[in-house]
């Protein structure tokens, strides 16, 4: 039976066991869809990332949950990357990444910090119910309409979109008590991936925001750390005009409530780039199963 190299690595973070886990199978090439797919469900990170030969581009990475494929996975590439600059496998400097939303700009700083260059950005403001919102997130809906005017609701995308819901005060995102069902029927109709509740009121003085982030339609009922609605909400905060002037490098804060603690890095100019640090939990081998057509349940 074929095996593979599978890690865990945890993303936004410099410290093991916080931060975002995510699975990394450094190389991929020769697996097949349902392959990769029973290895991210075996190893249960929210995101893994499989790293493949590109004919295009110096990397290609897929990126599974351990329910189904999607397009792109912010800390799962910061994790590859920060495995293979820790490796030796690739030295500081830019590199091109195909991916299913097109080839992205990646960039490995001396100290180990990587940059993840996201997809064009785009913003809707959205016409739907504050009660409904807040009913979804187990918020009072005071908490949306007190900063409604300034900061609507909208559905924000750099390469996979995300419901964007500011909340006024952290004591209130904090205390969320989150319908799944609702907040994956939300996100559904939008065609979105998740739903990203934000406050300025955050932890660390340092922070920008403080946000929650849940997806469980894709099967993530509350992310650590969210590289691509992180991306996504710097875009939404240059739509809305948030700041008089965009500070150059932004930090948000993510994952306290579910003892994950993370710090997404967000820079917004004409492209939005996230980046962040990694640090290797987990090095393993696993088994690779051999799948024939009698095999696989069509669901």
């Amino acid at each position: 039976m074929d095996s593979r190299r599978a890690l865990l690595v945890d993303a936004f973070t410099t410290e093991s066991l916080t931060g975002n886990a995510a699975g990394v199978v450094p190389d991929a090439d020769g697996l097949d869809e349902a392959q990769m797919r029973a290895v991210a469900a075996e190893l249960g990170a929210s995101e893994t990332a499989f790293v493949c030969s590109s004919p295009s581009a110096d990397l290609r990475i897929r990126y599974f949950t351990p329910t189904q494929e999607i397009d792109l996975c912010g800390h799962a590439t910061i994790a590859a990357f920060a495995h293979r600059y820790a490796e030796g496998a690739l030295t500081a400097g830019d590199y091109s990444l195909e991916t299913n939303v097109g080839t992205l700009d990646i960039a490995v700083e001396p100290s180990g910090r990587v940059w993840m260059t996201q997809d064009a950005p785009t913003v809707t403001e959205l016409d739907i119910e504050y009660d409904r919102v807040a009913d979804a997130l187990g918020i009072d809906p005071a908490a949306l309409r007190d900063v409604g005017a300034d900061l609507p609701i909208a559905c924000a995308s750099t390469g996979l979109p995300f419901v964007v819901v500011p909340v006024n005060f952290l004591e209130h995102l904090s205390g969320a008590s989150p319908d799944q069902q609702a907040l994956a029927a939300l996100a559904d109709e939008f065609d979105a991936a998740g739903v990203y509740a934000f406050t300025f009121d955050a932890i660390d003085a340092e922070s920008t925001l403080h946000a929650r982030c849940f997806c469980p339609g894709i099967g993530i009922p509350e992310d650590p750390a969210t590289g691509t609605a992180s991306g996504a909400c710097g875009a939404y905060l240059r739509h809305v005009g948030a700041f008089d002037e965009l500070p150059d490098e932004l930090r948000f804060e993510q994952g306290h409530f579910i003892d994950r603690p993370s710090a997404v890095s967000v820079r917004v100019a004409e492209r939005v780039r996230v980046g962040g640090t990694a640090v290797q939990s987990l090095d393993g081998q696993i088994s690779i199963p051999e799948y024939g057509d009698d095999d696989i349940i069509e669901a």
